[in-house]
C-alpha cells in the first residue's frame, strides 16, 4: 500500500493525523541466512500450494464427474473418443497452463486476482472508470503509474476510451457481466457436483433412477422441520432428491464459517486427485494402452471433418473439461501465484489428463457407456470407496465456489457495485471468510431448483457450459485491455494472444449458445440480471455523487451559516455522513436550515472505498481539523477486499482518541483561539452528551427534462435502494443513535 494513502489531496484540510490501529508498530530484524530463508520460502510457497488443491481447484478436478455424461454422443466410435480426448488435453494445455497460469495470473490488482481484478487494474492505470474522483484516489496507490503517465499517450486504445462514455460504460458492464457469471457458476457448481457424484448410486441400484409415469401421485418428505412435496408424473429419483437433501444440509452449514471444516478439504481433493489418475492409468493398460497417441492435433482435425456439424456442437460438453479454471485465478488473492501455479502444473493438470485418458480408454472398448462415463471405469474392487471420495470432493468444490460467491458479494457491495446485503465476518482472524444470509439462502433455493427441475446432467451441463465458456471469454478480451493499455506488449503477441484464445473460445461460445433452449438460458438470465442489477446500481450511486460534488457546501459557506444568530451549537458529538471527502455534502444545508442547529462537535465523515484490494490498517481512518470551532473532518479508506468491521462504540473511540492526538499534536488555527485544554474538555463533554450518526435519505426527482437513458436507470435504482439494508448498520451504529434526514436530488 503507497504511503501517499494517508495523506488526503483535499484542499480544505488545515492539519491531520492518522489512525494508528495496529498494536506494534516497531521493525523486527530477522537474523536469517538467505539460504535459510530460501528454504522457508519454498517450505512455506509448497504449503500454500497443498492448501490450494481444497479451495482454488475443486470446481477444476472434479470435472471427469460430469464431462462424459453431459455429452450428446450418438454411436460413437474409436476415432470420436480420440477426437474428442484431443480436444480435452489441447484445451487443458492451451486454456489451463498457457492462458491462467502462464498469462493470467501476471495481471494481478496487487495480489488479487478474478474479473473484477482485471476491470480495477484498468481502472486504476487508465481513465476508463466512470468517475473521476475514485481514478484519482486510486491511482496514488499504484506503484506503476508513474509508468503508466509515461506511456498513455501512446496506447490509441486508452485514448478512444478515456474519450468515449459509451466504451467506458460497456467495458463496466462487461465487467460486471464476467462477475456475475462467476456467481451464477456458484449456483450450478453445487448442483451439477453433488448430482454427479450421487449417480453412482445407479450402478448398483438400478432401480433407483426408476421413474414412475403411469399415474399421477405425490409424496412429501419433512427435512430439519421444512416439508417439500413432490407432485405428479415427473417426480425426481432417489439420486436427485439425496442430492438435494446433501445441498440442503451444506448451506444451512454456512453461517458456521468455512474455517471449522477447511482442515479436511485439502487432504479430501488431495486423495481424489491421486486416486483418480491412478484408476485413470489402470484403465488406460487393462482397455486402450495406445490411448496417448491422441495428443497429436490431427485427431481434432479428423473428428471435425467426419462429424461436421454434430462435432461442433458436442463442443457444448467438452468446455467442462475447463471448468473451474476461471478460480485459478479469482482466487488469487487468498494464495499467491507460485503455489497456485506449482498445484495447478504438478498435480491437478497431470490428473486431469490421466484420469481423462483412463475415461476415454475404457469408452473406447465401452462406447455406449458414456451416460455414465465416471462410475463405469472405476473397478468393483474400489467403487465404494471412490464412491464416497468423490461425493465428498464434489460437497469441496460445492465449499469453494459458494465462498467465492460470498467474497464476489461482499466487494461488490465494497465498491458500491451491488445493493448492500448483510455481510457477516465468521472468522475473527480470517477478514475474507464472510457469510451473507439472503445471498445463501437464494443460492441454496437456485441450486434446490436446478437439480429438481432439471434432474438430467445434460440438461445441467448445457447451462453449465454457457457460464463456463462466457466467463473464459470475458476475461480474454480484458486481458488483451490489459495488455495493451498497461503492458505494452507489441502488438504482434497481443494478436497471437487474442486470436488464437479468443477464436478458441469464441468456437466454444458459439456451440453452448445452440443449448440456449435446452437450459442454456438460465445461467444467462440469471446472470445478466444480476449485472443490470449492479450497473443500475453503481449508476444510480454515481449519479447522486455528482450531484452532490456540484452541489456541496464549502467551508466558507458552511462558515456563513453558522454565523446566524438563529443558529444553535447544542450540545453533543454528530458524526454527518457524506459521500464527498473536498467539501460538506448538501444535506447539511437542508439540515441547518430545517432544524436551525448543529451539535458543538461535528466530524463530517466519509467512507472511501478505493479501487484497491486493502488499505493498510494505520492509513484507514484519517482525521483532519476543517477550520471552524467544533467542526473536524474523518475519512474512512478500504479496499475491495477489506472488511468494514467497525463497531459502533468501537468506531467513536478510535475516531475520539484520534481527535486528542490531532489536539495535542497541531496547533489551533480556529478563527477564535482556543487552548487545546479547552478543545479536549469540549470533545468530553460532547461525547458525554450523546452520539448521533446522521445520514442522508435521498431521493432523485426525475424532470420531464431527464433522457429516457436517465429515467429508465434511476427509476430502477430507487427501486432498489427503497429494498435494501441501510449504510449505518454496516458499521454496527445502535439503532437509537441513528437519523435520516431526506432531501431530493433533481437528475
Amino acid at each position: 500500500m503507497d504511503p501517499q494513502l494517508a495523506t488526503s489531496n483535499s484542499t480544505i484540510l488545515n492539519s491531520e493525523v492518522v489512525v494508528e490501529t495496529t498494536s506494534n508498530g516497531h521493525l523486527h530484524h530477522n537474523l536469517i541466512s538467505s539460504s535459510e530463508e530460501k528454504g522457508n520460502g519454498r517450505r512455506r510457497t509448497l504449503f500454500l500450494a497443498y492448501k490450494t488443491l481444497g479451495v482454488v481447484f475443486g470446481g477444476l478436478v472434479t470435472s471427469p464427474l460430469y464431462v462424459y455424461p453431459s455429452m450428446h454422443l450418438q454411436s460413437p466410435t474409436e476415432d470420436d473418443y480420440l477426437g474428442i480426448y484431443s480436444i480435452m488435453f489441447w484445451t487443458l494445455t492451451l486454456i489451463g497452463v498457457v492462458k491462467y497460469a502462464c498469462i493470467a495470473l501476471k495481471a494481478d490488482d496487487q495480489g488479487e486476482g478474478g474479473t473484477f481484478a482485471l476491470y480495477s487494474l484498468l481502472c486504476r492505470n487508465a481513465n476508463v472508470g466512470l468517475l473521476p474522483s475514485k481514478r484519482t484516489d486510486s491511482t496514488s496507490s499504484f506503484s506503476h503509474s508513474s509508468l503508466y503517465e509515461a506511456t498513455r499517450k501512446q496506447s490509441r486504445l486508452g485514448n478512444f476510451f478515456e474519450r468515449s462514455v459509451i466504451a467506458r460504460r460497456v467495458l463496466l458492464f462487461v465487467s460486471m457481466l464476467g462477475m456475475c457469471m462467476l456467481i451464477g457458476d456458484g449456483i450450478l457448481t453445487p448442483a451439477i457436483s453433488v448430482l454427479s457424484a450421487m449417480d453412482g448410486l445407479r450402478e448398483p441400484f438400478p432401480s433407483v433412477s426408476k421413474r414412475i409415469t403411469s399415474k399421477r401421485y405425490h409424496f412429501h418428505v419433512q427435512f430439519f422441520g421444512f416439508t417439500f412435496f413432490f407432485f405428479g408424473s415427473n417426480v425426481a429419483a432417489l439420486v436427485e432428491a439425496l442430492s438435494a437433501i446433501v445441498l440442503i444440509v451444506l448451506f444451512l452449514m454456512q453461517k458456521f464459517g468455512t474455517s471449522r471444516v477447511s482442515f479436511i478439504f485439502s487432504p479430501i481433493m488431495g486423495a481424489w486427485t491421486l486416486t483418480t489418475p491412478m484408476v485413470g492409468i489402470y484403465s488406460i493398460i487393462h482397455h486402450y494402452p495406445s490411448i496417448f497417441k491422441a495428443l497429436s492435433p490431427h485427431y481434432i482435425f479428423r473428428f471435425f471433418l467426419r462429424n461436421g456439424k454434430e462435432g461442433w456442437l458436442l463442443l457444448g460438453g467438452t468446455v467442462l473439461c475447463i471448468t473451474g479454471s476461471e478460480a485459478l485465478f479469482a482466487d488469487l488473492g487468498h494464495f499467491n501465484r507460485s503455489s497456485i501455479q506449482i498445484a495447478f502444473l504438478f498435480t491437478i493438470y497431470p490428473s486431469l489428463v490421466l484420469t481423462y485418458a483412463g475415461q476415454t480408454a475404457y469408452l473406447i472398448k465401452n462406447p455406449n457407456d458414456h451416460d455414465h462415463g465416471f462410475y463405469k471405469f472405476i473397478p468393483t474392487a474400489v467403487y465404494w470407496p471412490m464412491f464416497i471420495i468423490a461425493t465428498l470432493a464434489a460437497i469441496v468444490a460445492s465449499q469453494s465456489l459458494i465462498s467465492a460467491t460470498f467474497s464476489i458479494i461482499k466487494q461488490s457491495v465494497a465498491l458500491d457495485y451491488f445493493p448492500r446485503v448483510k455481510v457477516v465476518h465468521t472468522s475473527p482472524i480470517k477478514e475474507g471468510e464472510v457469510y451473507c444470509p439472503e445471498v445463501n439462502y437464494i443460492l441454496m433455493v437456485l441450486c434446490v431448483a436446478v437439480i429438481l427441475i432439471f434432474g438430467d446432467g445434460k440438461d445441467i451441463g448445457n447451462a453449465f457450459g454457457v457460464v463456463v465458456s462466457l466467463v473464459m471469454l470475458i476475461t480474454t478480451m480484458l486481458l488483451t485491455l490489459v495488455m495493451i493499455i498497461i503492458w505494452q506488449t507489441p502488438l504482434v503477441l497481443v494478436g497471437l494472444y487474442f486470436f488464437v484464445f479468443f477464436g478458441m473460445e469464441g468456437v466454444y461460445v458459439s456451440a453452448v449458445f445452440t443449448k440456449i433452449l435446452e437450459g442454456g438460458w438460465i445461467p444467462f438470465a440469471i446472470s445478466f440480471i444480476l449485472a443490470f442489477i449492479m450497473f443500475g446500481w453503481f449508476y444510480g450511486r454515481q449519479r447522486k455523487i455528482e450531484y452532490e460534488m456540484n452541489h456541496k457546501i464549502n467551508l466558507d459557506r458552511l462558515g456563513i451559516l453558522l454565523l446566524d444568530p438563529d443558529i444553535q451549537r447544542v450540545p453533543g458529538l454528530c458524526f454527518f455522513y457524506s459521500n464527498i471527502q473536498d467539501g460538506v455534502t448538501p444535506i447539511l444545508g437542508h439540515y441547518i436550515k430545517s432544524m436551525r442547529s448543529l451539535h458543538k462537535v461535528t466530524v463530517f465523515t466519509t467512507l472511501r472505498y478505493l479501487l484497491v484490494p486493502k488499505v493498510a490498517k494505520h492509513e484507514r481512518i484519517v482525521i483532519h481539523k476543517l477550520g471552524l470551532e467544533g467542526v473536524y473532518g474523518c475519512v474512512i479508506k478500504y479496499g475491495y477486499a477489506d472488511s468494514l468491521n467497525l463497531e459502533g462504540d468501537n468506531f467513536v473511540s478510535q475516531v475520539t482518541d484520534s481527535l486528542r492526538a490531532l489536539l495535542q499534536k497541531s496547533s489551533s488555527r480556529l478563527p477564535i483561539p482556543m487552548s487545546m485544554e479547552e478543545e479536549m474538555l469540549e470533545l468530553e463533554q460532547a461525547k458525554l452528551a450523546g452520539v448521533v450518526h446522521i445520514r442522508g435519505k435521498t431521493r432523485f426527482h426525475v424532470g420531464k427534462n431527464s433522457g429516457c437513458f436517465d429515467k429508465t436507470m434511476l427509476a430502477f435504482y430507487e427501486v432498489l435502494h427503497g429494498n435494501c439494508r441501510s449504510a449505518l448498520p454496516a458499521l454496527g451504529i445502535p439503532l437509537p443513535q441513528r437519523i435520516e434526514v431526506g432531501m431530493l436530488y433533481e437528475s
